[in-house]
């Protein structure tokens, strides 16, 4: 296989990608210079940040997450906020710079995300009082609701937990510290 064959399976081309780049921080600079709102940055640019976050979010550390929009969003969100920390005199690679930036949002992602189920799981298991029992009879479940009236949804805590992607790390991760009376 020839270096040009090579180049084309690449879904961003580094060196254009580092040539905007380049062209937008003159302009954001010189902006900075006559006191002036940042420019906001071109299609191309933009075209990257989505295609670096779509490709990443297909590895497999990302792939099974229920809210890849999300992340996928955050990713490209936090490019276009340091976008101008960008400097082309310390790297030629605005790819790994911003495949940084796109992987930390989605682990910042995955903590949120982790910590909401948390929440969820604990409420649900603090106000277990019928009435949740009796709304999952009728919505959730698609058997007869007789067979699942007297069977309690918090007696197999590992599937609450299986459902809600949730280990025993984040378990005692998130649950609140009581503090000792003196």
């Amino acid at each position: 296989m020839s270096k040009s064959d090579k180049k084309k399976n690449h879904y961003v081309n580094n060196e254009k990608f580092f040539e905007e780049m380049v062209k937008w921080k003159d302009l954001v600079i010189e902006a900075e210079n006559s006191d002036e709102p940042k420019p906001p940055v071109n299609n191309y640019i933009g075209e990257c940040f989505l295609e670096i976050a779509k490709h990443l979010s297909h590895k497999p550390n990302f792939i099974n997450y229920p809210y890849k929009d999300e992340m996928i969003s955050d990713g490209i969100e936090n490019c276009i906020m340091y976008c101008h920390n960008f400097n082309p005199e310390k790297s030629k690679n605005p790819f790994s710079y911003f495949t940084q930036i796109i992987y930390y949002a989605f682990l910042r992602r995955i903590e949120k995300e982790k910590k909401q189920s948390f929440i969820k799981y604990k409420l649900l298991e603090n106000s277990n009082d019928g009435n949740i029992q009796r709304w999952l009879n009728q919505n959730y479940y698609e058997s007869d609701s007789d067979s699942m009236e007297n069977k309690d949804i918090f007696s197999n805590k590992e599937k609450v937990k299986k459902d809600l992607n949730l280990n025993d790390i984040d378990l005692t991760k998130y649950v609140s510290k009581k503090k000792k009376k003196k």
